[in-house]
């Protein structure tokens, strides 16, 4: 009786390997981050083109990983405390090298700074008590931000029709101005969450 109650071997659930590819795309973003860097920093179109491309296949590394670990089983502690870290680098030094050429203005890159970091330590500490799960207006908030700065990176002054690349260039603070929105109002929400959460459970640890 007890034998065939038993779980075999192959139905016992098993923590993923750290080295998947899973993880191997996540820190094939934290790679490209500095070379994202350098790219930015050098002059001329061709350098600018190449760190968009750099931007774009790390932001599509962003998306990807995720879906295998899920897809695949591959969800391990290493991979939920890397990710985060990863994307945020990302797009932080892209708002941060906008910033400094002066294609972004100074405060819309520290409100979402500091949204990003504040929220990212509000749901560690908010781990005694629950997991803070994305919402949907929190991947709305990253679409955007992602759309917005790839349409700022993009050399708009390489193309020959100057008056269509202005609209685009128009387009892409647009959608800045529409993810600076979404960040603060969704990083607002984290905060009304966790105070909730904080009311519902007061004496735990």
């Amino acid at each position: 009786m007890n034998a065939t109650t038993q779980p075999s071997a192959a139905e016992r659930p098993q923590s993923a390997p750290v080295l998947n590819i899973a993880n191997a795309l996540t820190v094939l973003r934290l790679i490209l981050v500095p070379v994202f860097i350098y790219l930015m920093l050098l002059e001329g179109h061709g350098p600018r083109l190449a760190a968009l491309v750099v931007f774009v296949g790390a932001a599509i590394t962003d998306q990807l990983d995720g879906q295998l670990a899920r897809s695949r089983n591959l969800v391990t502690d290493f991979g939920k405390i890397a990710d985060p870290i990863a994307d945020k680098a990302l797009t932080m030094t892209a708002f941060i090298l906008l910033s400094l050429e002066g294609s972004l203005w100074w405060w819309v890159t520290i409100a979402i700074i500091v949204r990003e970091l504040g929220i990212t330590v509000l749901r560690f500490f908010m781990l005694r008590r629950a997991v803070m799960a994305a919402s949907r207006g929190g991947k709305l908030k990253t679409v955007l931000q992602i759309a917005g700065l790839v349409g700022l990176l993009v050399p708009w002054g390489a193309l020959p029709w100057q008056g269509l690349a202005q609209g685009l260039m128009t387009l892409a603070y647009v959608i800045i101005g529409a993810a600076l929105v979404v960040t603060v109002v969704t990083g607002l929400d984290y905060v009304r969450q966790a105070l909730a959460l904080s009311r519902r459970a007061p004496g735990r640890d």
